[in-house]
C-alpha cells in the first residue's frame, strides 16, 4: 500500500516526486482521456479535451506533479502540437489568400476579431478579469493554441502561471463545441437554404472555392483562330492557368498525349484540366463542352498517382523535369497537402507531392523511377528541419516586439514563434533545398503527443480549485459568457458570407467551422453533403485562423491584463 501511495502522490524523498510518480500521473491522465474521448452524444464528442477534464480530476485529488516539472512538461507539449501544425498548413498557407481564398479568410478574420471585441465587452461590463475572459474565449472556439499563448503570455508577463485561464477554457469548451453545430444548423434555417440547389451548385464548383480546387472538362475546338496553332502559342493568349492532357484528333488519328508542341485543329476534342474559376473563360476560347470517356478510348494509356520522394527534386519546377520530352507521360495535376493544383510548368515540386501522370505503362515506370514513388523513404524522419525550426521558433518566440498602446513589449511566445517559424519552413524551405516533408502519420503523432502532454499539464495545474470556482464562485456564468462568443460571431459572420460574399452554404459552414478550427463541426458539416466544399472552406481559413488565435489570445493578455 505504501508503494502505491508514493507512486500516486509522489515520494517524499525524491525532487519532484520522483519520476516514476510524474510518468505514472502523466500516462494515467493521457489514457483514461483517450478513453473517454471515444464516447459520443448525438454524433458528437469532445475528442481528447478529455485529457483536460482528466487531468482536473487527479489534480482535484491532489495527484499532480511538481509545479516546475509540471510548467516545462506543459510547453514543451504545446511547442511539438502547435510546430506540427505549422508543419502540416504551412505549404498553403500563402495560397490560401489568392482570389477566392481571400475572401474566405476575410470572413475567417471577421469570426476572430468579433469573437475578440465581444471579450472586451464582457470583460469591461462584469468586471471578469481578462485572464479569465482570455480562457473562455479560447474554450468557447475550442482553440487550444490560444490557450496556450495566453498562458505562456501571462507566465511571460507576470512571472506565474494563471489557472483561471485554464479553468475559464475548461467550462466553456462543452458547449462551445455544441455552439458552433447549433449556430450551423440555425443558419440553415435564417437563411431558407434549399440543400438540393446549395448541393448541385457546390459540385459544379460554384462559389468562393473555385480558384481551390482543379477539375478535368472536356471540350471539343470550335475556334477557328486555334486551327493550326501549337498549345505553347495559345496558352499566352488565354492568361489562365490550365493543362491539356489529352486529344483525340478529328481526322481519326486516333489518341495521343499532348504537348507544348501539339498542334491543335478545328473539331479536335481535348481534356482539360483547370480551375471550374477559368472552365468559363477557357470553354468560350475553345468552343464547346463535351462529355468523353478518355479511359475508353486508349487502353494503352493509363494514368497512376506518383510521390515526389527523391530530395534533389526538392523545390524543382515542373519544367525542369521534362517528364514529357524524356518519356512520353504528362503530369496533369498536383496534390499537395490533400488540394489539387493545376500543373503549371512554373509549379515548384516539394518532397510529398503526389504527381497525377498519363501514359503508356512503360513511360508511367520510366517517369516513376526519375520521381521516387518510395514510400519507405518518406517514412524516415527529417528531424534537421524539426529541432533546427523549433530552436529558431524559440528565438523567435523570446524576441520582444514594442507596439504603440500597449505597454510592455510583445513576444509571439512559445505558442506564435515555432508556429510562425513552422510554417515558413515548410513554405519557403523546398525553394532552398531544405526538406521538411514529413507523413500525415509523423506529423499526427508529433501532434498528438503535443497537445496530450499540454492538456494533462494544464488539467493537472487547474484542478485543485476547480470545483469551488464553479460552484461556489460564480463560475457557472462564465457558461453563458462562452455561449455568447461562441454563437453570436457565427451568426454575424454567417449573414455577411451570405449576403455580402454570397457564398455557398456547403463553403459557408466549412469556413465558419474552420474560423473556430474545430474538428467536430468540420465532420458535423461533411456528414451534410457528398460534395468536398465544407473540407476546402475549412482548409481555407484554418491556417491564419489558428495564427490569428494564437496571435490574439497574447495581445489580450499583454493589453489588458
Amino acid at each position: 500500500m505504501e508503494l502505491l501511495k508514493n507512486l500516486f502522490e509522489g515520494y517524499p524523498d525524491l525532487w519532484g516526486g520522483g519520476v516514476a510518480h510524474s510518468v505514472l500521473i502523466l500516462s494515467l491522465v493521457i489514457a483514461f482521456g483517450i478513453m473517454l474521448a471515444k464516447i459520443k452524444v448525438a454524433g458528437v464528442s469532445l475528442g481528447i479535451t478529455w485529457i483536460l477534464f482528466v487531468g482536473i480530476v487527479f489534480g482535484h485529488f491532489d495527484m499532480t506533479l511538481n509545479e516546475h516539472l509540471l510548467h516545462f512538461m506543459k510547453e514543451f507539449g504545446l511547442i511539438l502540437f502547435v510546430y506540427s501544425i505549422g508543419l502540416q498548413v504551412g505549404p498553403g498557407f500563402f495560397s490560401a489568400f489568392k482570389k477566392g481564398g481571400l475572401t474566405l479568410n476575410l470572413l475567417a478574420m471577421l469570426v476572430v476579431f468579433l469573437g475578440v471585441v465581444i471579450t472586451i465587452i464582457l470583460h469591461f461590463v462584469t468586471g471578469t478579469p481578462i485572464t479569465t475572459m482570455v480562457g473562455i474565449l479560447s474554450g468557447a472556439v475550442t482553440n487550444t493554441p490560444g490557450l496556450g499563448a495566453a498562458q505562456q503570455a501571462n507566465s511571460d508577463l507576470n512571472g506565474i502561471d494563471a489557472p483561471e485561464i485554464a479553468l475559464g477554457y475548461a467550462v466553456a469548451y462543452l458547449l462551445g463545441v455544441v455552439g458552433i453545430i447549433l449556430s450551423l444548423i440555425a443558419l440553415k434555417y435564417i437563411l431558407r437554404i434549399n440543400t438540393k440547389t446549395e448541393e448541385a451548385e457546390a459540385e459544379r464548383g460554384l462559389g468562393h472555392i473555385q480558384e481551390l480546387t482543379v477539375r478535368p472538362i472536356s471540350f471539343e475546338i470550335r475556334n477557328e483562330a486555334i486551327d493550326g496553332k501549337k498549345i505553347k502559342d495559345i496558352r499566352p493568349l488565354m492568361n489562365r492557368d490550365f493543362v491539356i492532357s489529352r486529344v483525340q484528333y478529328h481526322d481519326g488519328q486516333g489518341t495521343e498525349l499532348a504537348n507544348s508542341d501539339t498542334v491543335l485543329h478545328l473539331n479536335d476534342k481535348i481534356l482539360v484540366i483547370s480551375t471550374p474559376k477559368d472552365i468559363e473563360a477557357i470553354s468560350v476560347f475553345f468552343g464547346k463542352q463535351i462529355d468523353m470517356q478518355w479511359e475508353q478510348l486508349d487502353k494503352k494509356l493509363i494514368s497512376r498517382r506518383i510521390l515526389i520522394t527523391k530530395p534533389e527534386l526538392n523545390g524543382k519546377m515542373l519544367s525542369q523535369l521534362k517528364i514529357r520530352n524524356n518519356f512520353g507521360a504528362s503530369i496533369t495535376r498536383v496534390n499537395r497537402s490533400g488540394v489539387d493544383l493545376v500543373a503549371a510548368p512554373q509549379l515548384q515540386l516539394q518532397m510529398g507531392d503526389r504527381v497525377t501522370i498519363v501514359g503508356s505503362e512503360l513511360a508511367v515506370s520510366h517517369a516513376e523511377k526519375v520521381l521516387g514513388n518510395s514510400m519507405k523513404r518518406l517514412d524516415h524522419p527529417n528531424l534537421i528541419p524539426i529541432f533546427l525550426g523549433i530552436a529558431l521558433g524559440c528565438i523567435l518566440g523570446s524576441t520582444p516586439f514594442v507596439f504603440p498602446g500597449i505597454p510592455q513589449p510583445v513576444k509571439l511566445g512559445l505558442a506564435g514563434g515555432p508556429l510562425i517559424v513552422s510554417i515558413l519552413i515548410s513554405r519557403f524551405g523546398p525553394q532552398y533545398k531544405m526538406i521538411t516533408y514529413t507523413t500525415m502519420s509523423a506529423n499526427l503523432m508529433l501532434r498528438e503527443i503535443g497537445i496530450s502532454l499540454f492538456l494533462a499539464c494544464v488539467g493537472l495545474g487547474a484542478g485543485k480549485g476547480f470545483v469551488e470556482t464553479v460552484i461556489y464562485d460564480g463560475g457557472y456564468v462564465w457558461v453563458g459568457y462562452g455561449v455568447i462568443i461562441t454563437i453570436v460571431p457565427l451568426l454575424i459572420a454567417g449573414l455577411v458570407g451570405r449576403y455580402v460574399f454570397k457564398l455557398n452554404y456547403y463553403t459557408l459552414i466549412g469556413v465558419l467551422g474552420g474560423s473556430t478550427t474545430n474538428p467536430p463541426a468540420l465532420a458535423y458539416s461533411n456528414d451534410l453533403t457528398s460534395c468536398d466544399a465544407p473540407a476546402v472552406g475549412y482548409a481555407t481559413v484554418y491556417p491564419l485562423t489558428m495564427f490569428l488565435r494564437v496571435l490574439t489570445a497574447q495581445i489580450l493578455i499583454l493589453a489588458l491584463a
